[in-house]
């Protein structure tokens, strides 16, 4: 079907809930087609579900594996850290591939904190910081694109 399941989840209730990805994107059809195959499936394997949920995993697509981290080179992610790093585990910025060995390297070039007005103008004026880390350093990372609903560009 070409699409890649990133989680299986149990809810409540009998709740199965599934969710795919595929290149490009997850369209409505994809997951009315993974949702009538995997009903099938789950009916030969008997495996007990009440209701069976199949959807795409949004904007803030969690990043689980290293090919992940490498797909998205380039995209605004946030990253949690095992451990802290100058007293601070979580970092948004815009991930790069610094090395794709067999255990690549990467690295975030850090959006620096701010809240509020007064103290966004002053993190713009702080130089970028550049974190570099493994996969293995990584707790949990997710896609973290910023929305804009008004259509004013950034």
């Amino acid at each position: 079907m070409d699409v890649e399941v990133l989680d299986v989840e149990r809810a409540p209730l009998g709740l199965l809930r599934v969710t795919i990805d595929r290149q490009g994107g997850v369209r409505v059809e994809d997951c009315e087609q993974a949702s009538k195959q995997l009903s099938r499936v789950f009916e030969v394997e008997n495996v007990d579900y009440k209701r069976l949920e199949v959807g795409s995993p949004g904007t803030d697509r969690p990043l689980k594996k290293i090919s992940d981290f490498l797909r998205y080179a380039g995209f605004r992610v946030e990253i949690k850290l095992r451990e802290a790093v100058d007293s601070r585990k979580v970092f948004v910025g815009v991930l790069q591939v610094v090395d794709q060995a067999d255990n690549p390297v990467f690295e975030l070039e850090v959006e620096p904190e701010a809240q509020g007005a007064k103290k966004a103008k002053d993190a713009k004026a702080q130089p970028a910081r550049v974190l570099r880390f493994s996969f293995d350093d990584v707790d949990r990372a997710k896609l973290d694109p910023i929305l804009d609903f008004k259509g004013n560009k950034r």
